[in-house]
């Protein structure tokens, strides 16, 4: 583990090159541990496979390099880390937070009823599996209101009993879910402090749940406005977002400093990269940057945006 005051990170999902979403994700974990005099860590959460574009990891890495990220350390992939995951399974298992679930998603749909970020599983197999049922997932037993203080969105709470359900850590295709993974990648890279985009913002009660269960040292955070389009919908490649253009680098770093609140001047939109980075390095400030869940949508942003 590594050891340092300040050690953020940047942990994009190969499904697609970088966008302007991505962008801002990056700038702000990067400008943040800078600031701080810390270490920006790497890791390619490539841990769902069969959503993974052939190419897109090393062409992620690529894009960072041309728009002047430099990272510490080795990149980490999640692809790589299944053992480590399989153990923190099982540390869990052995002290009888989880359990086997063999309800199909169909069963899950006819019982149960929404949540803030899905269905909320009805319990169904809490209390053990019946003769002939196999585990198809394992779940854990999500029983705590966890609260916490975010240092762009404030105090936040949630019951996750009421507003989540008990949420799987292993699925039923055999892949790792991310809650456990990130959870125990963050322990793993010493993670102090995680700035990313509020479309997350929901998921950190779990991971906070499961670090304590675990017995890790829980971050500090802070969630960026995420990006939208012209319909308010989050930059993805779902939505159809645009790649980066290496070509204007300059003018989209100057466009994510702007949606961050950063206000660099006109003068340095199509200015070298280097005295933009400068400037930013110098004038970095996190309570710049608004608190909400989402921001400027890009269209208003390369049309309309004015220091």
């Amino acid at each position: 583990m590594v050891k340092n005051t300040y050690i953020g990170r940047f942990a994009p999902s190969p499904t697609g090159p970088l966008h302007f979403g991505s962008l801002v994700a990056a700038v702000a974990s990067f400008l943040e541990a800078k600031s701080r005099e810390g270490l920006w860590l790497l890791r390619m959460e490539d841990l769902d496979q069969p959503r993974e574009v052939p190419g897109a990891a090393d062409s992620i890495l690529k894009t960072l390099e041309v728009f002047g990220f430099k990272w510490d350390g080795a990149v980490m992939y999640q692809s790589q880390r299944q053992q480590a995951y399989a153990a923190a399974l099982h540390h869990l298992q052995q002290d009888h937070f989880v359990y086997p679930c063999a309800c199909t998603r169909k069963e899950i749909a006819d019982s149960a009823i929404h949540g803030i970020d899905g269905l909320i599983y009805p319990g169904k197999c809490r209390d053990g599996l019946l003769s002939g049922q196999h585990a198809r997932a394992w779940r854990i037993r999500a029983e705590a209101t966890i609260t916490f203080n975010d240092a762009i969105q404030g105090s936040m709470s949630q019951d996750l009993a009421r507003d989540i359900g008990d949420f799987v850590l292993k699925r039923a295709d055999g892949l790792f879910a991310y809650q456990l993974a990130v959870v125990v990648d963050d322990a793993e890279q010493g993670i102090s402090h995680i700035v990313r985009g509020a479309d997350l913002l929901d998921s950190t009660p779990r991971q906070i749940y499961l670090q304590q269960k675990l017995g890790f040292r829980q971050p500090q955070y802070a969630h960026i406005p995420v990006a939208t389009n012209a319909q308010g919908e989050k930059l993805s490649k779902q939505t159809l977002a645009l790649a980066l253009n290496a070509n204007e680098a300059s003018k989209e770093l100057w466009q994510a400093l702007y949606f961050l609140g950063q206000h660099p001047p006109a003068a340095l939109r199509d200015s070298p990269l280097s005295e933009l980075w400068r400037w930013a390095y110098e004038n970095w400030n996190l309570s710049y940057v608004a608190k909400t869940r989402s921001g400027q949508d890009i269209d208003e942003i390369q049309t309309g945006a004015k220091p």
